[in-house]
């Protein structure tokens, strides 16, 4: 039986999407099948490629060059929903990545147990949202798309706090700001499989955001570390740029981020 990191590995190194994600799934399965019979995978020890592996498509661009299109055309959601197939792809890696990245850290298992739900429900995101594209007569691949995507990953490699604070406590966070009005951007245009996708998507990542913060004060708690101060650190660290408002306050706060965490590092221009 293959452990825990291993069954990482094998999911980083799996360039194909649809591939990548049915492994995802599988091992999962495997995890907390194995859990619920009280038995235990081991974790393990493996070495994760430093980038994961990706499919020939999309073309991987600089932020910069990625085209700009605005979502009021078919044309424009279509580069909408293949954005988001990009992003929930690079979360599938980024939530197997901190399994195997950080085994030198000791966890109790509702670690595992977490990452691998978020890895799992990232893995169906990644698929609800192909699926939507492939109705719309695209698929993930067609267009160019951000090349960016795993640069806090990479910038986080040596630090776990780190990586907890800028994955799920910033970018998944973001994710809560924006989603709403993605969702009211397909709703309007009458595509209801995309409202329905984006719909679980969102419902599902404050429990991503909620795992980073919960796993964040257990370290700083066992540092005897003051979170909002060492959260403030790392983000101005490894963040490139200032928080966007407006914030979803509500949904922030049902995953464990209170005000105070992010508004002092918000870009002042924001409005409140």
């Amino acid at each position: 039986m293959m452990s825990l990191s291993e069954m990482a590995v094998d999911v980083l190194t799996t360039a194909d999407g649809r591939e990548k994600t049915a492994k995802s799934h599988g091992h999962a399965a495997a995890w907390f099948a194995a859990r619920k019979a009280g038995e235990t995978i081991p974790l393990g020890e493996a070495t994760p490629p430093l980038r994961p592996a990706r499919p020939a498509r999309p073309e991987l661009l600089d932020p910069r060059e990625v085209p700009k299109r605005k979502p009021g055309s078919p044309a424009g959601r279509i580069a909408l929903l293949h954005a988001v197939a990009h992003i929930e792809l690079n979360a599938v890696d980024l939530h197997w990545d901190i399994i195997a990245r950080f085994t030198d850290v000791p966890f109790p298992p509702g670690f595992y147990d977490d990452w691998v739900k978020a890895a799992d429900e990232e893995s169906k995101h990644f698929n609800l949202i192909c699926d939507c594209l492939e109705s719309l007569d695209s698929f993930y691949g067609a267009l160019p798309a951000h090349a960016g995507m795993w640069r806090a990953a990479e910038d986080t490699v040596d630090d776990l706090m780190g990586r907890l604070a800028v994955v799920p406590m910033v970018l998944e966070a973001r994710g809560l700001d924006v989603t709403p009005g993605m969702i009211e951007i397909f709703r309007r245009a009458g595509v209801d499989n995309a409202v329905a996708a984006l719909e679980t998507i969102y419902a599902e990542e404050v429990g991503h955001v909620a795992y980073g913060s919960k796993w964040f004060h257990f370290l700083c708690g066992r540092h005897d570390l003051d979170p909002k101060e060492v959260f403030h650190d790392l983000v101005q660290t490894y963040f490139h740029g200032a928080l966007k408002p407006p914030f979803n306050e509500e949904k922030r706060a049902e995953a464990g981020l209170p005000p105070d965490f992010y508004w002092p590092l918000a870009d002042e221009r924001g409005a409140r």
